[in-house]
């Protein structure tokens, strides 16, 4: 099962994410299938770029979005409704 979800980059206490397509056993850092953006919760606002069309494609392919990305999709306007995360 894939899920998009954030992967950590970044220096001890400056955290940066890149958003990823990872099979779901994998470690949060390890290995992905494909990046399809990034999120910097440390600038004001928050920095979010993420490639709207990949999502779509890998969402139609049943990837299923962690929560935190749900959450952040929502905000910039990808994911508008009723998409939850899957267990």
């Amino acid at each position: 099962m894939l899920r998009i979800r954030l992967r950590r980059t970044g220096a001890k206490k400056q955290p940066r994410y890149r958003v990823v397509v990872a099979e779901a056993r994998t470690r949060r850092d390890g290995a992905f299938v494909d990046n399809l953006g990034f999120y910097n919760p440390l600038t004001e606002p928050a920095t979010f770029e993420i490639d709207a069309d990949k999502v779509r494609l890998w969402l139609s392919k049943g990837a299923s979005p962690s929560d935190t990305v749900v959450r952040l999709l929502r905000k910039v306007g990808v994911i508008v409704g009723e998409a939850t995360a899957k267990p």
